[in-house]
């Protein structure tokens, strides 16, 4: 039995030693980063009619594809492809293609996640993992709004707004909201972006010569030739296209090119390689008006003009205009020209010939044009800043006249002001005479208020010195009186003093002297208690005969013994001393 199962053990260990090594060896394989891995199933469920992916338990390709990694298929039931990734580089977008999901409604063409069609949802810088069996991915430019431009957007799918509307969400038409300066990634599919000047723009008349519309320019130089130059260029590239295609069409409106300035021919130099070409790359590209202001004066003579308009479009009103009357040339030619024309004519019309000859008479005509003008642009939401007269082209046969006259004129109001100038010129040396004269006795009367000023100034000083030592003088008498005052006051004081010190020691005498009742036991009680305590005192008795003969050979040892040490008198007799606190002496020790 043990022997049957360490068989069965080992062949199980073969098996899982061979199956480790297959899965090893035959189904191992490894997705790099930028890879990605499409799994085709060899075995499952057949798909349904009309579905291009499988799913899990299905046989086919299956709509998940593998990233980065290691993984275990295996070759008999599984094909594997291992394909890039897609890359989308800063500045572009990707518009997906589905093939697979659910069908579109009807009148849909953009698509969600999940849903066959065109995604509504663009891709942005980045990588991505698409199974290209099921999904497409174009690559275009992003859109890239210069400075001096801004983007009006038009919505392409949805319901369409009403008209004279703007597009809300979900429908379809120009939107109120513009795009700023810069970068956004939208859907081509989904928004069209047109771009339009902001700012000063102008409109020239140039007499019977036509004229021309100055517009913005974007120009870049070498250090900013970046990626995202390269997007407005291809931008403006694109807009002037569609320009090109509606002048073609116009009978206001032409196109012509003139030598491009020093900024477009730096900017198309080796920055600019490699990406697309502006369109006034080489040439600068400028509107140019078939029509000019012609009128007759009050008078019946024929009159034209060069006239400047300098008009802006507001940005908050850019999406009106658009939506009213399209880009920039149609904005030109459908609103701007035909009152500049208008209003110049019936203007114009008010005024002899002479009035436009004459400086006072051109400057009303030129003030009365502009307000026109304000007006009648501005309840279309166009600002009108100036409307300048350079010239007026009048017939020579009546300007010749009225020039010699009115030089003439000019002549005679020169000499005039010329003697004007000469009696200005003596009325200002009188004054300049004048002048001097007051200027000279104001110092005068300058230098004498000075010498007033500083007398009375040095007397109120020798006053305030005065009234000062005074004052000072006061003090230093009443500091004396006060300082004796205070000597004799200190004097008594200490006089006082003295006085109860030493009476009050008087007194104390007086109290120890009656408490012992005798002067002479007072006397000999202070004698005692100044005595040292170190004071011996020695009594010998010699017997009969003389002291004074005996003592000289006498010693202490001879005396008998007898000896007396000075004492202090019995406590019954003894009085206490404040001023003395030495010991007492003792009695004597040893009397016979």
């Amino acid at each position: 039995m043990n022997a049957m199962l360490k068989a069965v053990a080992g062949v199980l260990l073969l098996v899982a030693v061979a199956y480790g090594a297959y899965l090893w060896f035959f189904c191992r394989f490894y997705v790099g980063p930028d890879e990605m891995a499409v799994i085709t199933a060899k075995t499952g469920a057949p798909l349904p009619p009309g579905q291009i992916l499988a799913k899990k338990g299905q046989r086919g390709i299956l709509e998940d594809v593998l990233g980065e990694g290691r993984y275990f298929y295996d070759p008999i039931l599984y094909d594997r492809k291992i394909m890039p990734a897609l890359f989308i580089p800063p500045g572009k977008v990707g518009i997906v293609t589905a093939k697979v999901g659910e069908n579109l409604p009807q009148g849909e063409f953009l698509a969600d996640p999940g849903q066959k069609g065109v995604w509504r949802r663009v891709l942005g810088p980045g990588k991505y993992r698409l199974n290209p069996y099921g999904y497409t991915v174009e690559v275009v430019d992003a859109v890239s709004i210069p400075i001096g431009y801004v983007g009006v957007i038009t919505s392409l799918s949805g319901t369409p707004a009403l008209p004279g509307e703007f597009a809300g969400p979900g429908q379809k038409g120009v939107r109120r909201e513009v795009l700023q300066p810069g970068l956004y990634y939208v859907n081509p599919k989904q928004y069209k972006v047109d771009v339009l000047e902001v700012g000063v723009n102008q409109v020239s008349l140039l007499g019977r010569q036509g004229g021309e519309v100055l517009t913005k320019r974007f120009n870049v130089d070498e250090k900013q030739a970046a990626a995202a130059d390269q997007l407005a260029q291809n931008l403006l590239a694109e807009q002037q296209e569609k320009r090109r295609g509606y002048l073609a069409e116009s009978s206001l409106l032409g196109l012509r090119s003139r030598p491009a300035s020093a900024a477009d021919r730096r900017a198309a130099g080796p920055a600019a390689a490699g990406r697309t070409p502006p369109v006034a790359q080489a040439e600068e590209a400028v509107f140019v008006l078939n029509q000019f202001v012609s009128f007759p004066s009050r008078d019946g003579f024929e009159v034209s003009l060069d006239m400047t308009v300098e008009f802006e479009l507001p940005p908050d009103r850019v999406a009106g205009i658009f939506r009213t009357y399209g880009d920039l040339p149609a904005v030109v030619e459908k609103a701007i020209m035909p009152q500049i024309l208008s209003v110049s004519r019936l203007k114009g019309s008010a005024y002899k010939v002479t009035d436009f000859i004459a400086g006072d008479g051109r400057e009303k005509f030129q003030l009365d044009l502009t307000e026109a003008l304000s007006k009648v642009l501005g309840e279309r939401e166009i600002i009108v800043h100036n409307a300048l007269i350079r010239h007026v082209n009048v017939p020579e046969n009546i300007l010749k006249p009225i020039r010699e006259a009115s030089i003439a004129k000019e002549q005679d109001e020169t000499n005039k002001e010329k003697q004007n100038t000469a009696r200005k010129q003596a009325e200002l040396n009188t004054e300049t005479a004048l002048i001097a004269q007051k200027g000279e006795q104001v110092r005068q009367e300058t230098q004498k208020l000075v010498a007033e000023i500083r007398a009375a100034q040095e007397l109120e000083v020798g006053r305030i010195a005065a009234d000062t030592q005074r004052a000072v003088a006061e003090i230093e008498s009443r500091t004396a009186d006060l300082k004796a005052k205070q000597a004799i006051v200190v004097g008594e004081a200490q006089a006082e003093a003295v006085r109860r010190v030493e009476g009050e020691q008087a007194r104390g005498y007086q109290l120890r002297v009656a408490a012992f009742g005798d002067p002479q036991a007072f006397s000999l009680w202070t004698f005692a208690t100044q005595l040292s305590s170190n004071l011996r005192l020695h009594v010998i008795h010699a017997g009969e005969g003389t002291l004074w003969t005996d003592l000289r050979g006498a010693t202490l040892g001879d005396l008998g013994g007898a000896r007396w040490l000075a004492t202090p008198p019995p406590a019954s007799t003894r009085a206490p001393s404040p001023e003395s606190t030495a010991p007492a002496a003792k009695a004597p020790v040893g009397s016979p």
